[in-house]
């Protein structure tokens, strides 16, 4: 049984990211229950601070259960006035933070925005060149800078090559490109020009060809692209070329992108750049 729907605010002095990461992170547990997510970053003052407290209020009043908060705030006075919500108030900063300085015996730093600084210029450029890559060779283009490649990812139109290779990019700081295999391309019994120099850089994706159906038949109804025989025609013969070349893949039917890229790096060896 579903439970009614569920307000869920994330509070920040600073962007938000890390309220919203362990947020989604732990009520992803909670699968029989519907929420509603609002971030509201930024909340630096106090008059801020009730204008969100107000806002939190009247939902709690509205949806006549108490919203849920996790909050990254640095301002003592700002968070007393947060905590003082009908909601039940997770103090992410306080919760951590608190025995981390008993364990290391120095006090943190406690600084907004500290989370997402840039800790060195070089590594912030390392990963702007590597989303400038991905970007440049997204979808096929650009062929001549894989030499420069971290992976190369292939697959059939819409199995999840650009999103996974973006996320490798600005949060592994890889520099992916990604290569879409066409029904042309499979009629072929060898591996595109472009690719078979680049063998040891290649990974496939893959997808069950009745989702693959689904999410074309959204982007083009009708069209002998989304039609279920082609779909699967595609997938078998993409398949085949992954085990015949030994090019290792990834089933992505099930799985967020997140769990796609870790499971990428997991079978390939290839590690984060640190930021």
């Amino acid at each position: 049984m579903t439970n009614s729907m569920r307000n869920i605010f994330y509070l920040s002095d600073g962007t938000g990211i890390t309220a919203e990461n362990l947020g989604h992170s732990l009520i992803s547990q909670f699968d029989k229950t519907q929420f509603e997510h609002v971030t509201l970053s930024y909340v630096d003052s106090i008059e801020k601070a009730n204008v969100a407290l107000a806002t939190i209020n009247k939902a709690a009043t509205e949806s006549k259960s108490r919203p849920i908060i996790f909050a990254t705030l640095v301002n003592e006075e700002i968070r007393k006035i947060l905590a003082s919500a009908d909601a039940l108030f997770i103090d992410v900063f306080n919760t951590f933070i608190g025995p981390l300085e008993q364990e290391l015996k120095i006090p943190s730093s406690y600084r907004i925005g500290r989370s997402h600084a840039v800790p060195d210029e070089s590594r912030y450029t390392a990963r702007i060149e590597a989303i400038d890559f991905t970007l440049s060779t997204d979808d096929g283009n650009n062929t001549y800078r894989y030499n420069r490649a971290d992976i190369i990812l292939i697959g059939v139109s819409r199995s999840g090559k650009t999103p996974t290779s973006l996320y490798l990019a600005m949060q592994g700081g890889l520099l992916t490109a990604n290569y879409p295999i066409t029904a042309d391309d499979l009629r072929s019994s060898e591996l595109p020009q472009s690719l078979q120099k680049f063998k040891e850089k290649l990974f496939g994706l893959t997808i069950d060809p009745d989702q693959l159906h689904a999410i074309r038949t959204k982007r083009r109804p009708g069209s002998h692209y989304a039609d279920l025989s082609e779909c699967e025609y595609e997938v078998k013969q993409a398949e085949r070329w992954f085990k015949e070349y030994r090019i290792p893949y990834l089933n992505t039917t099930s799985l967020s992108i997140e769990e796609i890229a870790t499971r990428i790096l997991a079978q390939t060896g290839l590690k984060r750049r640190a930021f």
